[in-house]
């Protein structure tokens, strides 16, 4: 019990080392005089690259984080995930239809609100696919079906763009990074991405109660079919207000919440706010390294963020086997 009491304080004292990590590494990097001087080109990047960079690291860390838990608390399966149970990739399906057909010209909400669609119209597909109770072969099957669907519409909408360079830069863009971000991204993710959380962490009570089975939280007076829509609500938000301003960032929802439930307990509600936290540090500790490594490029967030987790996911799997064998 005294351990976990120093969990959350520990976790949100990395969150800021990282964050005052993220401000200062890069080509330029920046000192402590940055906040004191009048140079106006380091005022520049501190202001308009460096900060919304790390805000937004710690904005989509956190989101990814919360939703992995609470997909891993409802369905009660270790291996629920908005990456590899291909909600982000609905998000992001919906987010370059918009760009695709104009919309997202029209208003700076168009691309969130198309990815949160996308994001909602992925949860609901997968409940329907899998169901509450699907085991975890079929909750990776529900998961690579909509995978599947989605970068199928994906691929079709690049085949059919009619600017090369418009292609290329989507497909940057869906391989997940925070360079070049602004304070305005920050604007239009966060706004969705808090009003996710907190339908998330409205649903605490329901997601302990399911620890019992579905029998059990009715019997505690649980509307199963509210807080299956609430939580679909919830992830959607989040996943869909990360991926229109980020792109895909996958597996910090697989890996985070594994890594910080021996730390707090295997409570639902008790590894939220952890795994948020968590969440933020795994993202914006995966974006000081891209600017660390050499090379004449910079290394796009998401592909580092695949190397982590895919051995990840590998490792968790071959677990379950060995338990079920």
């Amino acid at each position: 019990m005294t351990t976990r009491r120093w969990v959350m304080p520990s976790l949100l004292a990395i969150v800021l080392l990282l964050a005052v990590a993220s401000i200062a590494v890069g080509r330029i990097v920046l000192g402590w005089n940055v906040w004191l001087e009048q140079d106006a080109i380091g005022r520049t990047i501190l202001l308009e690259l460096r900060l919304p960079r790390a805000l937004l690291g710690i904005a989509i860390g956190a989101a990814l984080g919360l939703g992995g838990a609470a997909l891993q608390g409802y369905l009660r399966n270790p291996l629920a995930d908005p990456g590899t149970l291909g909600v982000s990739s609905m998000a992001a399906f919906g987010a370059v239809l918009s760009i695709f057909l104009g919309a997202a010209d029209l208003h700076p909400w168009v691309l969130p609100a198309s990815g949160i669609a996308g994001a909602m119209v992925g949860m609901a597909t997968l409940f329907l696919l899998a169901g509450v109770t699907a085991s975890a072969l079929t909750l990776v099957l529900a998961g690579m079906i909509l995978s599947a669907i989605a970068v199928a519409g994906i691929a079709l909408v690049l085949s059919l763009s009619p600017s090369p360079w418009a292609a290329g830069e989507i497909v940057r863009w869906l391989l997940g990074a925070l360079a070049d971000r602004s304070l305005d991204d920050l604007f239009i993710s966060t706004p969705p991405i808090v009003a996710g959380a907190a339908l998330i962490l409205a649903s605490q009570r329901a997601l302990d109660a399911l620890t019992l089975g579905e029998v059990g939280a009715r019997s505690l007076g649980i509307d199963l079919g509210r807080a299956q829509w609430q939580l679909a609500g919830g992830v959607g938000l989040v996943v869909g207000g990360s991926v229109a301003v980020s792109g895909i960032i996958g597996f910090v929802g697989l890996v985070v919440p594994h890594l910080v439930r021996p730390l707090v307990g295997a409570r639902p509600s008790a590894l939220l706010v952890p795994s948020a936290v968590g969440g933020a540090a795994l993202v914006l500790a995966g974006d000081v390294v891209v600017r660390l490594l050499p090379g004449g490029s910079e290394v796009q967030l998401g592909v580092v963020m695949s190397l982590i987790g895919a051995p990840f996911f590998f490792a968790l799997l071959y677990s379950m086997r060995r338990q079920v064998a």
